[in-house]
């Protein structure tokens, strides 16, 4: 198993990749396991959060 410190994560306010901890916790998501993972960060989160506010939604009504 690798340590979150050797993973990738994405960094909001730079907009970058970066691996291990590089910036504070606050401007960065993740861990990924790929580079790759990371810089779709953007989506999956946008994607994620559509989701749950439908969820809440379907359970308002």
């Amino acid at each position: 198993m690798t340590s979150d410190s050797e993973k990738y994560w994405y960094n909001f306010t730079t907009k970058a990749v970066e691996r291990g901890y590089e910036s504070p916790a606050i401007d960065r998501a993740g861990p990924f396991d790929t580079a790759e993972e990371a810089a779709g960060a953007p989506a999956l989160l946008a994607e994620r959060s559509r989701q749950w506010a439908e969820d809440e939604a379907r359970e308002d009504d």
